[in-house]
């Protein structure tokens, strides 16, 4: 079996946060998906948990961060093209997400952040490898 990553984060509406990737054009795994959690699928063997923080609180003892105020980690989706990375971007922000930076164009890479309705920090890259290693020298 592949190695597999289920990244868990609390969310304060199961509903909304559902609405928001699903308008992101993302799907859910039902047989994980309940009142608790929605097991969102960014792509094969990459998993997002979505917890309600009552429930992700059974998970762990310590606080669970204030994202108005602090970052507990900015979670990196890379993408196939430059397009990919705006439409992406372009429609977490029209479903309610917030810029968080300027768009960072390297030439070899380009990308956009976002943070969605409960603040997680979110990084949409692409990355030209050939071009990256040919501008080093």
């Amino acid at each position: 079996m592949a190695t597999q990553i289920h990244v868990n984060l609390p969310v304060k509406d199961l509903p909304a946060a559902k609405k928001f990737f699903a308008e992101l054009g993302y799907a859910f795994e039902a047989e994980f998906t309940d009142d608790n959690a929605a097991c969102l699928v960014i792509e094969d063997n990459i998993y997002v948990m979505l917890l309600t923080e009552d429930f992700f609180r059974s998970f762990s003892k310590k606080e669970i961060p204030d994202t108005g105020r602090t970052a507990e980690a900015i979670l990196a989706l890379g993408v196939d093209s430059r397009e990919r990375v705006d439409e992406l971007v372009d429609k977490a922000l029209a479903a309610g997400g917030t810029a968080t930076r300027e768009p960072m164009d390297e030439g070899f890479m380009y990308a956009r952040s976002f943070q969605d309705l409960d603040g997680h920090l979110w990084e949409v890259i692409t990355l030209d490898l050939e071009a990256m290693r040919a501008q080093q020298g």
